[in-house]
C-alpha cells in the first residue's frame, strides 16, 4: 500500500558531504514521524535523527552539528544532508516513516521501513 525509496548513498572522502532523500509512494493519507536510522556491520541499528510532521527534528550525538534531516511534506520526502563525514559514518542507512494510508473506506496506520542505501567514508 505504500513504501519508501532512498537515494543518494555512495562512496565519498573523510570530510566530504552527501544528501539522502527518503521518498514515500502509496495510498498515502498523511505521513506521522520520519525517521533515519543506520546500521554498520556487527552493529544495532541506531537512530540517527527524526522528523516530526511539522519539521521539527532531533539527532543522535554523534551527528549534532553535521547532520541536517528535513522534510518537504508536498513531495512526500525527507532528507538527510550529511557534512564533515567520518569513517564511522559508514553504515547503511535506513528510512523510516510513520504513515496513515487509504484501506478501503477508511485508514490504517503503521511503521514502514526503505531498503536502505549504503554510505561508505574513507579515511
Amino acid at each position: 500500500q505504500v513504501q519508501l525509496v532512498e537515494s543518494g548513498g555512495g562512496l565519498v572522502q573523510a570530510g566530504g558531504s552527501l544528501r539522502l532523500s527518503c521518498a514515500a509512494s502509496g495510498s498515502i493519507f498523511s505521513i506521522n514521524n520520519m525517521g533515519w536510522y543506520r546500521q554498520a556491520p556487527g552493529k544495532q541499528r541506531e537512530m540517527v535523527a527524526t522528523v516530526t510532521s511539522g519539521g521539527s527534528a532531533d539527532y543522535a550525538d554523534s551527528v549534532k552539528g553535521r547532520f541536517t534531516a528535513s522534510r518537504d511534506n508536498a513531495k512526500n520526502t525527507m532528507y538527510l544532508q550529511m557534512n564533515s563525514l567520518k569513517p564511522e559514518d559508514t553504515a547503511s542507512y535506513y528510512c523510516n516513516a510513520n504513515i496513515t494510508y487509504w484501506w478501503g473506506i477508511g485508514t490504517k496506520r503503521n511503521d514502514t521501513w526503505g531498503q536502505g542505501t549504503q554510505v561508505t567514508v574513507s579515511s
